[in-house]
């Protein structure tokens, strides 16, 4: 079949366009959330391609999980036809339970995903029952108008799919998270021959992943790995423990291999990993293997004859290896000679906690593997010549770069210029991109942006006072009451409490003291007729404080006052 012509594109679909529009995931790493439009303008019927979340530094304090703003898609809910994971990472499905009750569409997934949508909804109170239909890679199914096949990619987590997204303007390919993987350690290989049929078919676009687009060569496969964890066991004189992400299935059969090829037996410490860990056993992805230690019989193994599985790759201060680095567990406990392998890459932002923990382990004279000194690690994500051969196999007309930060996508877009692809589209998050008809041209913006689940809540920052507490982290909180009485004067001194605020200034003063002078003088310094306007009193002593411990301390606190008569 001969690839369209925009003739043919028109006749075709009439009025109709084919638009993408990112809300999540481009230009930043995570948060994957992307929407494909098809019909006029004014009438579009949409699907949803990924649903995930990112995690909140510590610019968000006590935020739980920042997800992408939906409020465009909210507003065109009727219009919504359906959502498809393309495979269960949290930053590609991580928002499904938090953001379905806003939507109420089906959702498409396989069975891998379902299994662990299911297990966390039932570890969340409260959780959503959110109507699931299974696929499986080489299926294809229709939604609204849009007709979808998944095809089978390799990637760090079972079942991962690209889609080939059909309409009557031509097929799009949203590759999703992939790699080549010659030898990978559970599930299929990228399926080279569908995507060249594919690409011989005709492709409109190609939606790609650009995570490693700044990286040379092709990956080492998860054999590779699988044999470099092997090495590092087997020659290890004591304990070893292995974190590595709770998703990747495929590595934990590889280091439950490697236990075992050892003659060691193989301790789980973690929730998500057990997790994980209950699904992909009833899939079938861990037959085969030997059942794990149980956690009251760790002391009775000797040291050498025991491998640890653990949460806590990145420096979570609650997981399992931050537990083990401050000697908290229980019944398990490192020493001095063990070994500790992070099979895992660090994500941005998680340095410094995660080389707290390290420092932790290192003082106790425990030693340290990544993936600098033995090849116990590989990224999930295609390198430069991986993303060459899926341009050979597809040959699209377009090229979209996402699921990157700025150099990841214009690294992919200078690749894809450089390899022939006649057009690169440039988009990030809220850019409305017309793929067809006519060349890709962005012909809008959509409200696009930042939403955070706190506690039980969602909302924006301002909704979850965000920013407010942003500013108590840097400078504390100031609460003053301030009595009158019956003719407007002060009714003894006014109360103060303060709350992450300095002690006292450099000369030794107590600041409590310095802003209690500054409240006073500032109600003695309104005449007596104009108090009778709290408001006014209430403003001017705020004011007062402020800058009182700001002369004092060189910061300004958030300060809150009372006056009552």
């Amino acid at each position: 079949m001969a690839r369209s012509s925009k003739k043919d594109i028109n006749e075709q679909a009439g009025e109709a366009e084919l638009v993408f529009c990112p809300l999540g995931g481009v230009g930043e790493i995570g948060m994957n959330f992307g929407l494909y439009g098809f019909g006029p303008k004014h009438k579009r019927e949409w699907i949803i391609v990924d649903c995930g979340v990112t995690f909140p530094g510590p610019d968000l304090p006590g935020v739980d999980l920042v997800l992408p703003d939906i409020r465009f898609i909210e507003g065109e809910v009727g219009n919504l036809r359906g959502m498809i994971i393309t495979h269960a990472h949290e930053d590609h499905y991580g928002a499904v339970l938090d953001l379905w009750p806003r939507l109420k569409v089906d959702v498409w997934m396989t069975p891998f995903a379902a299994g662990l949508l299911e297990a966390k909804r039932q570890s969340e109170s409260n959780a959503p029952k959110v109507p699931v239909k299974v696929f499986r890679a080489g299926e294809t199914f229709e939604v609204g108008p849009f007709s979808i096949e998944a095809v089978a990619v390799a990637h760090s987590i079972p079942e991962p799919v690209s889609l080939a997204i059909t309409t009557a303007a031509g097929t799009v390919i949203h590759t999703g998270d992939w790699k080549i993987d010659q030898a990978p350690a559970i599930g299929p290989k990228t399926d080279e021959a569908r995507f060249r049929a594919i690409g011989d078919a005709g492709v409109l676009a190609l939606v790609c992943d650009s995570t490693n687009a700044m990286r040379e060569g092709e990956s080492p496969t998860e054999q590779a790995v699988g044999e470099g964890l092997k090495e590092v066991i087997a020659a290890a004189r004591g304990r070893v423990a292995v974190t590595t992400f709770s998703s990747n299935v495929g590595r934990i059969r590889s280091i439950a291999e490697a236990t075992r090829d050892a003659g060691r037996q193989l301790l789980v410490l973690g929730r998500s990993l057990k997790r994980v860990i209950d699904v992909a056993g009833e899939l079938g992805y861990l037959d085969g293997l030997p059942g794990f230690l149980a956690e009251e019989d760790f002391q009775s193994v000797p040291r050498d004859k025991v491998v640890i599985l653990c949460t806590g790759s990145q420096g979570e201060g609650r997981a399992a290896l931050a537990k083990l680095a401050r000697d908290e567990m229980r019944n398990v406990a490192l020493s001095p000679g063990d070994t500790v392998v992070y099979s895992s890459r660090v994500i941005p932002g998680n340095e410094k906690a995660i080389l707290e923990t390290q420092n932790l382990l290192i003082e106790q004279g425990i030693r340290i593997i990544e993936d600098d000194d033995a090849l116990v690690h590989v990224s999930g994500h295609p390198r430069r010549s991986e993303l060459k051969r899926m341009y050979a196999w597809t040959r699209p007309r377009i090229l979209v770069p996402v699921h990157g930060e700025a150099a990841h996508l214009v690294a992919q877009g200078s690749l894809g210029a450089m390899e022939g692809i006649p057009e690169v589209a440039q988009v990030r998050n809220g850019d409305m991109l017309r793929l067809a008809p006519g060349p890709a041209e962005i012909v809008g913006e959509v409200p696009h942006g930042r939403f955070f689940k706190d506690g039980k809540l969602l909302g924006s920052d301002e909704e979850m006072g965000i920013r407010d507490r942003r500013k108590l982290s840097f400078a504390g909180h100031v609460a003053v009451n301030v009595v009158l009485d019956e003719r407007h004067d002060l009714d003894g001194d006014p109360d103060i409490v303060a709350i992450g605020v300095a002690e006292a200034d450099a000369s030794g003063k107590l600041l409590e003291e310095i802003m209690l002078e500054a409240a006073v003088s500032a109600v003695r310094g309104i005449p007596r007729a104009r108090r009778k306007d709290l408001d006014l009193v209430l403003e001017a002593v705020r004011r007062a404080v402020r800058n009182a411990a700001n002369n004092a301390w060189g910061k300004k606190p958030i300060v809150t006052v009372f006056v009552t008569q």
